[in-house]
């Protein structure tokens, strides 16, 4: 097995409208790993996941992040995308025209294909490996898998969807896609206890079969109960100011963030 980290981070500095919002973030995630972010807002968060998938508005102005060993800035979002980097947006937007079905063939192909085009071009597409018939097969069975009513498959993507169905969605873009690294931004965002039970056992099966490594981003440990962390960080004012396992998450719920940084943060200073 490799000993090159799935995700390595170092130094990143990220700004907003030339605001700097990341300053100096260092991190290391391995397979198999679930490393779940935390802090207030403001901190950076959403903004390490936003600048890792490649969002033209998260301008990095310093620092290396590094998949499997390739230069992940280097690289455009549609090529990090086919890498094998994953987000699921806290808020999911609605496409509509784009059938889930339709959307997920195109993503799919492209993942594991190398283009849409090139698949179609290969010998007329017979000899691109890829076929729709095995594509739909794997479809159903993800979303009965993950409990996911089969009849949103021909819907627009997310048009006209509950809160619950959209991220859903997401976790269902996960089990096709099968990414090397899964970045969840609030996914428990909205959702009930009955649909934040499923995306959450849907998100932690599928980290445990495929061996991805997952960066959940959060405010509140009630995801957690779900996908259990082996890693915990705490962002302070655009930095790792705290990193430990999983009891981070039960301390932090106990006893406040401001605790936290007073215990920790100063002390490692």
């Amino acid at each position: 097995m490799s000993n090159t980290p799935l995700l390595l981070i170092e130094d990143l500095h990220v700004s907003v409208a030339d605001k700097p919002i990341l300053k100096g973030l260092n991190l290391k995630l391995d397979r198999g790993e679930v490393h779940v972010m935390l802090g207030q807002n403001g901190t950076g968060k959403s903004t390490l996941a936003y600048a890792i998938a490649g969002h033209p508005s998260y301008k990095v102005t310093q620092g290396k992040v590094w998949v499997d060993g390739v230069d992940l800035l280097a690289m455009e979002a549609d090529a990090r995308a086919r890498a094998g980097v994953f987000l699921a947006f806290q808020a999911p937007i609605s496409v509509p025209g784009v059938s889930v079905a339709n959307f997920l063939r195109t993503a799919y192909q492209a993942r594991f294909f190398g283009s849409v085009v090139k698949a179609a071009e290969k010998d007329g597409g017979k000899g691109s490996g890829f076929s729709v018939m095995e594509f739909q097969k794997k479809l159903m069975a993800a979303m009965k898998s993950l409990k996911i009513d089969p009849t949103l498959a021909t819907r627009y993507l997310n048009d006209g969807f509950s809160g619950g169905e959209k991220k859903q969605m997401e976790i269902l873009q996960m089990a096709m896609l099968q990414p090397t690294l899964a970045m969840l931004d609030e996914t428990d965002s909205g959702l009930d206890l009955d649909k934040l039970q499923v995306v959450g056992e849907g998100a932690a099966r599928l980290a445990k079969e495929h061996g991805m490594g997952v960066l959940v981003i959060t405010h509140y440990k009630r995801l957690l109960n779900y996908i259990r962390p082996t890693h915990a960080h705490l962002l302070v004012d655009g930095r790792v100011g705290v990193s430990m396992g999983p009891e981070l998450v039960d301390e932090l719920e106990a006893k406040g963030y401001d605790y936290i940084k007073n215990a920790y943060v100063k002390k490692s200073a």
